[in-house]
């Protein structure tokens, strides 16, 4: 069953007001006072309208790791944050080095029906950093794997990072890297520095990153490769990164929304770093919903993050969703598996970050969530912006209004939040992907009344 359904007067990433008419799966039109017979009308007034945002960073866990997430409490989580399409890391159990793994995990995907859920493959068997997965037969799968990363472990051999980069380079595709030198950080529990030294926690240096980062743009150069910078942290891999940039190297760089709000501050207990710490103040010292990979860094380093989104260095924001169950979380500091889920909470934790302080716009937000990330993974279809005969893949959401972020507000099955009992701006209001309306009025829909439309 196919939905027709009339957006009156929201308002487009540029500013300017419009109605959007989705039909048959696309946008049929977009223009002023537009009417349509039989269309399901919706008031978006006062409404920002996106494209469906896209996250090139999710975990869904499954399969294998089902506690934690699903393909399908995955995708509904992102549908509740606004997303229309999400790239599955490949950290799963058995991990998706196979062709028949990213296969299962798209199908799973398409079936649900939420958002398009397109894999990543892995770089290496199992993750193991010592022999190169099946790249080229993920790439030639129903999957079309293009992006291909270890995440979670760094690729730390630099020749076979070089191989990896010759290989994906045949066919256009990307090795996305999450950069953290093993003998660097062995034992690592937070952002190396003054305070992890006054707490008493081995330290995480910022140097671990910025070293491979260095590494990788080179050999990236070196071979002609795209090379995709996971969760960048530091104000040295700002540089880095602004210097390849520069010399013409094919790198990309994401950041992530806890990496452009939250601070180290927030391990003692001291607040975020940022005046928001009358929010932060509820938690406790050694609160493992802050312990994260690569940890939340000083406050000098958030701000260089933020400005490196802004002038185009950093050139998307992901979530890094990484969901865990709570024994894993609720634990001691030493214990606690790194991670935050992130999916309902970015597009309101970009806005507190960016877009309230006017560092960047919701044309911008456009490009760092739905755009670019779409352009990097060969995501047909989903890198340009709103107009007639796109995808209606639409988010409708509402800067104006602000909530107390709750567990009332996670759809998926872990709560590892890092935004619980803080007070944050917007809220998705309708999330439409292929034209039917996966959330509306700020409720996700069941899985019945989405796969049927």
């Amino acid at each position: 069953m196919t939905e027709t359904t009339l957006i009156r007067g929201a308002s487009l990433a540029g500013g300017e007001r419009a109605d959007l008419l989705l039909r048959d799966g696309v946008i049929a039109e977009v223009g002023t006072g537009l009417s349509a017979a039989g269309a399901t009308e919706v008031d978006a007034a006062g409404l920002v309208a996106l494209p469906g945002l896209v996250d090139l960073h999710t975990h869904l866990r499954e399969p294998g790791f089902e506690q934690s997430e699903t393909v399908l409490t995955g995708s509904r989580a992102a549908a509740s944050g606004g997303y229309t399409a999400v790239f599955a890391m490949a950290n799963t159990s058995p991990v998706a080095d196979t062709a028949g793994v990213v296969e299962q995990v798209q199908a799973l995907g398409q079936q649900h029906g939420y958002v398009t859920v397109r894999p990543i493959g892995a770089v290496t068997v199992g993750l193991q950093g010592t022999q190169l997965s099946e790249i080229g037969a993920m790439a030639g799968s129903r999957a079309r794997v293009t992006v291909f990363s270890d995440d979670g472990v760094c690729v730390s051999d630099p020749l076979l990072m070089r191989r990896a980069l010759e290989y994906v380079a045949t066919f256009d595709g990307v090795i996305a890297q999450h950069a953290q030198d093993p003998r660097l950080t062995e034992g690592a529990q937070m952002n190396e520095g003054e305070l992890s030294g006054v707490l008493g926690l081995a330290g995480w240096p910022a140097v671990a990153e910025e070293s491979i980062i260095a590494r990788d743009v080179l050999l990236a150069e070196h071979v002609g490769a795209r090379l995709h910078v996971c969760h960048v942290s530091t104000a040295g891999s700002v540089d880095v990164i602004r210097w390849a940039k520069a010399r013409g190297i094919r790198v990309t760089a994401e950041a992530t929304p806890h990496h452009l709000l939250l601070t180290e501050q927030l391990v003692a207990g001291h607040g975020d770093g940022h005046g928001h710490g009358a929010d932060a103040a509820q938690h406790r010292a050694y609160d493992s919903r802050f312990k994260v990979n690569p940890p939340l860094r000083r406050a000098e380093d958030v701000a260089a993050l933020r400005a490196a989104v802004a002038d185009g260095t950093i050139d998307i924001i992901a979530t890094d969703h990484a969901p865990h169950p709570v024994e894993a979380k609720e634990c001691a500091w030493d214990e606690a598996a790194n991670g935050m889920v992130g999916l309902e909470s970015a597009l309101s934790v970009v806005q507190a970050a960016l877009v309230d302080s006017g560092a960047i716009g919701f044309a911008d937000v456009a490009r760092l969530m739905s755009s670019a990330p779409a352009a990097i993974g060969r995501l047909d279809g989903y890198d340009a912006p709103l107009a007639a005969g796109g995808p209606a893949n639409v988010t409708l959401y509402d800067p104006a209004v602000s909530r107390a972020f709750g567990t009332a507000d996670l759809h998926g099955k872990s709560v590892n939040s890092p935004y619980l009992g803080r007070t944050l701006p917007g809220r998705v209001v309708a999330t439409f992907f292929e034209g039917r309306p996966t959330v509306v009025d700020g409720v996700l829909r069941e899985p019945e009344e989405v796969s049927r439309g």
